[in-house]
């Protein structure tokens, strides 16, 4: 091992590539993410819908961040975007449920698609709407953004571990680990 190398213990340890790896997530990811959606799409006549189905993606974004790592994958999904995921979910699950209070019905009361507005198959498109464009991003938004709100490192106090820069205890803002002597001139 030479003096640029060094091999931190304990939870300081950088981050590895492998490339079997990132690999086989090259190679899984789209058929894993195509399934969710499949399950998304397929929910309202066949087992499955928006909750399998977000869960599916949003387990495949953790795929992705385990074998490219976390911060990559935070730059190229930002918490921006998973937050305007679920956010979206949640207003496109209640601007569905509430058009039936609007015309005098129930939350959610999909057959008043049909018989007071007169859109034909209404029911079903109001339930693949609130799976599809409702349900499925609000829990791929929650299953990413827990993932990366434990991946950051908070402390019990309720602040992220380290020197408040943002960064999870001992890394740097590269990304590399400090070193455990403070010798960061590598």
């Amino acid at each position: 091992m030479s003096n640029d190398e060094y091999e931190p213990v304990g939870e300081n340890q950088p981050y590895v590539e492998s490339q079997v790896i990132m690999t086989t997530v090259r190679v899984i990811a789209p058929f894993a993410f195509t399934y969710g959606l499949f399950l998304t799409f397929h929910g309202g006549g066949s087992p499955g819908g928006g909750f399998q189905g977000g869960a599916i993606i949003g387990a495949t974004i953790l795929m992705i961040a385990f074998a490219f790592g976390i911060e990559p994958t935070r730059d190229w999904l930002s918490n921006r975007a998973v937050v305007g995921l679920a956010s979206g979910g949640v207003l496109a699950f209640a601007l569905i449920g509430l058009i039936p209070v609007a015309i005098g019905g129930r939350f959610l009361e999909h057959g008043l698609y049909e018989s007071a507005l007169g859109i034909y198959h209404g029911k079903k498109y109001a339930l693949e709407g609130v799976e599809i464009v409702g349900i499925m991003p609000i829990v791929a938004g929650v299953v990413v953004g827990l993932f990366f709100v434990i991946a950051a490192g908070f402390s019990g106090e309720g602040r992220l571990a380290g020197d408040g820069s943002g960064r999870s205890a001992g890394s740097r803002a590269d990304g590399r680990a400090e070193r455990p002597d403070g010798d960061d001139s590598r």
